[in-house]
């Protein structure tokens, strides 16, 4: 029995998943604000994943962790997690001696990649780019069954790539940034909404005739598009799956980013060569990748064989 652990903002998912590859076990807990309070929550799905399973704490075959920020995998070290309140924090140290066991700590969005891949059924010979809309925008990368996080860990950071010389100052320091037009909190800067979910208001108001709703919703969709492109012609996936909360809106966000890849298409015999949309589709609703992928990060990344025998979900 593994474990994996997607610690978010507001909400924190814990998975149990069989030797057969299959989900047996979801927990959802609410995360609070602050190391102390973070670590209670991940102790506390552990064990109570523990009870739901009949399974000991150490006789978890691994315990992994997904989380915001910057991650060292090599030693669970998270910094910048501005959202939960986590500077400079031994996540992996502080919860091996609470659980008196080793505990692995990656990135979310890497974990979720990982995740995504294996709920996706992709074989060993595939890659894949996940591009997560959330607050933010960056994208995981795995090859084969396995992450790609380059040299120093930044392979994927294409929110913080410059698109408008002109475009406002981002948070990193750079100016037009492609976050600052494909993400949860572009959204919100530009479209101010009471809905839980912005960007339904937006696509919504749009819908009915708004002329600035229109012109958000189309810079949305074409930076969005911008980022399926830069993946494939940096990296040259098989897929690029969309998962985040602005891929809850469906088929609205996938139609209009491939209307503008069509667009493209007709201007460019190059960029029809590519494919894009053909690569293109979304984390279907309700899919535990993030807390999947960091079960399988838990146990160390899977061999090329591995990946070949995991069963599906």
């Amino acid at each position: 029995m593994r474990v994996g652990i997607d610690i978010g903002g507001t909400k924190t998912d814990a998975v149990a998943i069989g030797d057969d590859g299959r989900v047996a076990h979801t927990l959802r807990l609410p995360t609070g604000f602050g190391a102390d309070i973070v670590l209670l929550t991940a102790v506390s799905a552990v064990h109570q994943l523990s009870e739901a399973s009949g399974t000991a704490v150490e006789e978890f075959a691994s315990i992994g962790i997904g989380i915001p920020g910057a991650v060292d995998p090599a030693t669970g070290r998270v910094s910048h997690a501005v959202n939960l309140g986590l500077e400079d924090l031994e996540l992996g140290a502080r919860l091996q001696e609470r659980l008196g066991r080793a505990v692995r700590v990656e990135n979310d969005v890497n974990a979720a990649a990982l995740g995504a891949f294996h709920l996706l059924e992709r074989g060993p010979t595939r890659s894949m780019a996940y591009l997560n809309l959330g607050t933010g925008l960056a994208a995981g990368l795995v090859v084969g069954g396995r992450l790609w996080r380059g040299v120093r860990g930044v392979a994927g950071e294409i929110g913080h790539i410059p698109v408008d010389p002109a475009g406002p100052v981002c948070p990193c320091g750079q100016r037009g940034c492609l976050e600052l037009y494909a993400s949860g909190s572009a959204v919100a800067r530009q479209w101010p909404s009471d809905d839980p979910l912005p960007v339904r208001a937006l696509f919504a108001a749009a819908a009915s005739g708004d002329a600035a709703a229109t012109a958000v919703r189309d810079r949305l969709l074409e930076a969005t598009a911008e980022a399926v492109r830069l993946l494939v012609l940096a990296v040259d996936v098989d897929d690029v799956v969309i998962g985040g909360g602005i891929s809850r809106l469906g088929d609205a966000l996938l139609d209009g980013v491939r209307g503008v890849i069509a667009h493209w298409e007709r201007d460019s015999a190059f960029v029809a060569s590519l494919g894009l949309g053909e690569r293109l589709q979304l984390l279907p609703a309700d899919f535990p990748a993030a807390a999947v992928g960091a079960a399988f990060v838990g146990e160390g990344e899977p061999s090329t064989e591995e990946v070949a025998a995991w069963p599906r979900s």
